[in-house]
């Protein structure tokens, strides 16, 4: 390939690798079908690209027993269910990224692979956006938003902050699909080897080391030319660094950005890599021109576009990508051929093979790259993954048992209702239920209150996450952050004991980061909520008695009520829904981010209606002192509530409340 003999541009470009022996033939090597099975097309959304091209991606890597990634815009539903195996639209890889969009049970169901976006080897540390010219009907309806506005995804998960949270969210994912392998994406950077550890320590299945050489083509052009680093000095790293802990047995290690050819694959085999991720050249397999036209919406042959005339012009079919994907494998097997190894599980890990490339004319500054360090090599223990999962040992979780006695519920629509104990070791409660509701019945669940369930004593993190419609969960207690994480439907109750002799309203029931996400469901709170409430709320409705700082951030729809004071910098990035706030103190107006939302007071019937039929709900669901002192002194309360909606969006609103579940 020409690629092969250009000047060098890249680290691999100036290493080779050592014969193991003399030469084969080419036959004796694995065949091309068991290298495809390695490789993978890298997560790129639905939104981003058309969905013409999305399908075809897709199609091709099940065609070929690889994997496709979803990228973060979801699926529409209809993919998920193919009646011809060769026609299969579902991407293998359900990607779970911070902005959540389109994260549904039925989603993470679908997926044979969830994959964690830590971030993006072509933009390091930054968020992503959607621009609205992007987000026609579809899309808007796939990520659960409204048509023709930005969508902002944050630069952080807001459920990790440390190690430790990012350990928990790999938890979440196995607890709502034990079946699906869970894969971290890391960029490649200085250290990121210490990082993997954690990760793998963290029990994922996978990690993925992205280089910057990569990236889509709506990334910044400031980051394409500046960020990132090298997927070779990443992935080098990593695989020291999970040999000498003991780690590397545990995971798949995976490598991506910029990888054209079967010798990419083979360095990237010599450094420890296993799986082997194609974006930019996947998109160009199916008609990508290389036009940088990806955020206008502009780009001339359909595939990153959503104007449907452009879209007409699409000309890619799976059997591109299929054809360049056994092209690569065939180019990988004759290299392997040329060393005298018959399979490439002989190569992978082996970086003492690496060498110098010799008779390179390269600069005098290219002379003084020192490649030994990626060279070097850890004499201890495997080189590459030897077990099947990387799960928790000995664990029993509450929610096992939970999903043993709703089993009937769930296969024959029956109601049952069940009580225990809760202690905050129980984390993730409610989505092993919610994962074998969505993998039968789809995100429409079952009728309300089908499965309910009633636990007492406090709760771990993630209480009520991916909840599913059909499920009640009622917590006579307290619960850690992430209460309703996710959650695309159901009910969730969280409540002081009767006895309890504090305010409700003055005192915290539930942590940080509740609603992350949410699709839909409904959650009752008698109590104040922690920070971050509703963060990427997209449909979800609920009541809380207070919260503190970033409420509603990066909210894009659902409905919150606040029965109490706010922190600082409520409505951030608010660019759908709507939040009424009781502002008993009058300083609501200092504490909000009127960047961009407006206020306006309980204007009209559905406003009124909306706020009282929460109030008088959650009065129900939690016997809340707060809501009955509202609801009995309506006219004296009513002038103190505000209401938050984007701006542009009007005041007037229909009556949203009477559908939802509850």
């Amino acid at each position: 390939a020409t690629v092969n003999t250009r000047p060098p541009m890249a680290l691999r470009d100036l290493l080779d690798v050592t014969p193991l022996g003399k030469p084969i033939p080419v036959e004796e090597v694995e065949p091309v079908d068991a290298i495809t099975r390695r490789f993978v097309t890298a997560s790129i959304s639905y939104g981003a690209l058309s969905l013409e091209a999305h399908e075809t991606m897709a199609i091709a890597m099940n065609r070929l027993g690889g994997k496709s990634g979803s990228g973060e815009g979801g699926e529409d539903p209809a993919r998920y269910h193919p009646t011809d195996p060769k026609m299969n639209r579902s991407s293998a890889i359900k990607q779970v990224a911070s902005g959540r969009f389109g994260v549904t049970p039925e989603y993470l169901m679908s997926a044979r692979e969830l994959e964690i976006k830590m971030a993006q080897g072509s933009k390091p540390g930054e968020g992503g956006q959607l621009p609205g010219h992007k987000v026609a009907p579809d899309i808007a309806r796939v990520r659960h938003t409204i048509p023709g506005l930005s969508l902002i995804s944050p630069p952080p998960h807001h459920d990790i902050y440390s190690i430790e949270d990012l350990a928990q969210l790999i938890y979440d994912l196995k607890m709502i699909n034990p079946a699906a392998r869970v894969n971290v994406k890391l960029v490649s950077e200085a250290g990121v080897g210490t990082i993997a550890a954690g990760v793998a320590k963290g029990h994922a299945d996978n990690i993925l080391i992205s280089g910057y050489d990569g990236g889509t083509g709506a990334s910044p052009l400031s980051s394409i030319k500046n960020a990132g680093l090298p997927w070779e000095l990443g992935l080098a790293e990593t695989q020291q660094t999970l040999r000498a802990n003991g780690l590397r047995e545990r995971v798949i290690l995976r490598a991506d950005g910029g990888m054209k050819t079967g010798r990419d694959v083979l360095i990237a085999a010599a450094f420890g890599a296993e799986e082997y991720g194609f974006g930019t050249a996947a998109v160009v397999a199916t008609g990508c021109v290389m036009t940088r036209q990806c955020h206008l919406n502009t780009c001339p042959v359909g595939v990153a576009t959503q104007d449907r005339q452009l879209r007409a012009r699409f000309a890619g079919t799976p059997e591109m990508v299929v054809n360049y994907m056994r092209f690569v494998a065939q180019e990988l097997r004759e290299y392997l051929a040329a060393l005298g190894a018959r399979a490439l599980n002989e190569l992978i890990g082996r970086s003492d093979l690496l060498t110098r490339r010799a008779g390179l004319a390269l600069s005098s500054k290219a002379k003084t790259v020192e490649l030994q360090s990626l060279m070097a090599t850890v004499d201890e223990g495997p080189r590459f993954h030897t077990v099947a999962r990387n799960d928790r040992p000995n664990e029993h979780p509450l929610d096992d048992d939970i999903l043993r006695d709703a089993s009937a519920a769930i296969e024959r629509g029956e109601k049952i209702t069940r009580s225990y104990a809760i202690r905050n070791t129980n984390r993730t409660i409610g989505a092993r239920v919610a994962g074998a509701i969505a993998k039968r019945y789809g995100d429409q669940g079952l009728p309300a209150g089908t499965i309910d369930v009633t636990l007492r004593g406090v709760a771990g993190q993630s209480f009520g996450a991916f909840c599913a419609n059909g499920i009640r969960l009622t917590l006579i207690g307290e619960a850690n952050d992430y209460v309703g994480k996710g959650m695309g439907g159901g009910e969730l109750i969280v409540r002081p004991p009767d006895e309890s002799p504090f305010a409700w309203d003055k005192n915290v029931i539930i942590g940080n980061t509740c609603l992350y996400g949410a699709t839909g469901g409904v959650l009752y709170a008698g109590g104040r909520a922690g920070e971050r409430f509703a963060v990427r709320n997209s449909g979800g409705f609920a009541v809380v008695e207070g919260l503190g700082d970033h409420g509603c951030e990066y909210m894009t729809g659902g409905l919150v009520l606040v029965l109490g004071s706010t922190g600082r910098n409520f409505g951030a990035g608010m660019t759908g829904g709507r939040a009424y706030v009781l502002d008993e103190e009058r300083v609501f107006e200092r504490r909000v981010n009127l960047e961009l939302v407006e206020l306006h007071q309980l204007e009209g019937d559905d406003d009124v209606a909306n706020v009282r039929a929460l109030l008088e709900r959650h009065f129900v669901a939690t016997k809340s002192n707060k809501a009955l002192e509202i609801l009995s002194n309506w006219e004296d309360h009513q002038e103190l509530f505000w209401m938050v909606v984007p701006r542009g969006a009007g005041a007037k609103l229909e009556h949203l409340v009477s559908a939802k579940e509850g």
